[in-house]
């Protein structure tokens, strides 16, 4: 019988994290400084784990290892995709990610391009998304010199927005903002400036990785042009923000309606629940669904059935994932 394979995320503490997490969405979370929730991940930082089926109680990571075929024996040493729910009460640092060739030199991992779905955001909310350093030479005098309002460059953001960060983009989720990242699954992280506080574990301001960022840092900024289309499926209207190498994301939006939905070329789905509750029809088999239920359709799901009144970001693995 096919199905869909529910998980159980992982919840990661952060210096910049909140309560957010349990108050709008449900979860039980480790502290009152808790900033990410891994929800489909097989990273091994954090493992989401199979709630339900054949799988159930085993760890992402391994049935990509030992059942590739739930994949469509999808190629690659890992599995591809990273999703989360980031909740940033204080400002992140200011990062910029590698690229997958300089991450597998120097961090034997995946680069890392990834894309943020604004969920919510308090008034003047913004973010760091790129930079006004014209050449290499005048990116480093200005990191070396901490002439950091003169190189950032701030955007507002609001509830709804979409912005996609491609490696070697400087960035940061700035206070007030809840979002759904997609992922390359990477956890490799080049920290530009930290906004001088001191991390109240250690006693201690927290690593920075200058010359790295110098180094892996697209210069000049340009900010990448998306199509983003609107379609209707059934009742339920699709928005596709993104189609890149590595991931395509989508917004599912269904308002007291059905639709039913074909598997395309991709082998496998990603499934965010982000409002709303509804349920999902598979092979003939009923699953409720709610706000904050994540869950994967593998290759053997060729079509699924909603219904209700739900908000739902899914994703698909690139050609290159």
């Amino acid at each position: 019988m096919s199905e869909p394979y529910f998980l159980k995320p992982v919840f990661h503490e952060k210096i910049w994290g909140g309560t957010r997490l349990k108050r709008d969405f449900g979860y039980e979370i480790p502290s009152d400084h808790t900033g990410e929730c891994w929800a489909i991940s097989a990273h091994p930082h954090g493992p989401a784990t199979v709630e339900n089926g054949p799988y159930a109680g085993m760890t992402l990571d391994k049935v990509w290892e030992q059942h590739r075929d739930v994949f469509g024996n999808a190629k690659g040493d890992v599995f591809p995709l990273l999703t989360k729910i980031l909740d940033a009460s204080e400002d992140l640092s200011v990062q910029v990610h590698p690229d997958d060739a300089y991450a597998a030199e120097h961090e034997h991992e995946l680069g890392k391009t990834e894309c943020w779905y604004v969920i919510a955001a308090e008034p003047g909310a913004t973010m760091v998304y790129g930079h006004y350093a014209k050449t290499r030479e005048q990116l480093a005098e200005w990191i070396h010199n901490g002439e950091w309002d003169k190189l950032f460059r701030r955007v507002p953001v609001k509830p709804g927005d979409f912005l996609y960060v491609p490696s070697g983009t400087i960035h940061a989720v700035g206070k007030g903002i809840m979002v759904l990242e997609t992922q390359q699954s990477s956890d490799t992280t080049y920290r530009l400036y930290d906004w001088d506080r001191v991390d109240k574990t250690t006693g201690k301001k927290r690593e920075l990785h200058l010359q790295q960022s110098i180094d892996t840092t697209i210069v000049p900024h340009e900010d990448p042009k998306l199509d983003i289309t609107k379609t209707q499926v059934g009742d339920a209207t699709v928005t596709k923000y993104v189609q890149s190498p590595f991931f395509g994301v989508w917004q599912w939006r269904l308002t007291d309606g059905q639709a039913t939905f074909n598997r395309g070329k991709a082998p496998y789905t990603l499934v965010s629940v982000l409002d709303g509750a509804g349920s999902i029809t598979v092979d003939g088999k009923d699953y409720p669904l709610k706000k904050g239920v994540h869950f994967i359709l593998p290759f053997n799901v060729k079509q699924w059935t909603l219904k209700g009144d739900l908000q739902i970001i899914a994703s698909e693995p690139g050609e290159k994932a």
